[in-house]
């Protein structure tokens, strides 16, 4: 069971290393046409941050509501009145989908 988990663990720092890297050199890559005085990147900097916090709070809460739901599932099948609780935990998890949504429109609005 733990080497599941250290190779999701792996998988997963890899992706975000790769992103970062593509991100960095895509950042610094040719051109089309000059850069005129006074441009800048600050709108597509907003739409990446934006981007990435609620992907990255999706996937979490992705990755926490298996666990719950498997968690959850298997005490449901143990003792149905546990029914309610499960539901609020999962509530729990999926809000942090809920606080990504709510900082993209915080990034984006400014």
């Amino acid at each position: 069971m733990m080497s599941v988990y250290k190779e999701k663990t792996s998988i997963i720092l890899l992706t975000v290393a790769i992103t970062s890297s593509i991100l960095f050199f895509y950042h610094n890559s040719v051109y089309a046409q000059a850069e005129t005085e006074g441009a800048s990147d600050a709108g597509s900097s907003k739409l990446i941050g934006a981007g990435m916090a609620f992907g990255l709070a999706a996937a979490g809460s992705g990755i926490g509501l298996g666990f719950v739901g498997a968690a959850g599932l298997a005490a449901i099948s143990d003792n149905p009145k546990m029914q309610s609780r499960v539901f609020i935990f999962v509530g729990m998890v999926e809000s942090i989908a809920i606080y990504g949504i709510v900082m993209m429109f915080i990034i984006l609005g400014q």
